[in-house]
């Protein structure tokens, strides 16, 4: 698993709503998409950890 998955999906969440700053789940959205975006490495590191741990076993890519 490759954090830039990760990172996609969340960028597909938040255009999908509005630009608003005043609403709060974009704005959550926008920052962690900002702060992950970032950090990648330290992000593909942890995503690594719980790939070892099978948690996306289940998920289908």
């Amino acid at each position: 698993m490759r954090a830039e998955t990760f990172l996609a999906e969340l960028n597909r969440l938040r255009k999908d709503l509005d630009e608003d700053p005043t609403d709060l789940e974009w704005v959550t959205l926008h920052h962690v998409f900002c702060f992950v975006s970032y950090q990648m490495g330290a992000f593909q590191k942890y995503v690594d950890e719980q790939a070892e741990k099978g948690a996306f076993d289940d998920l289908e890519t």
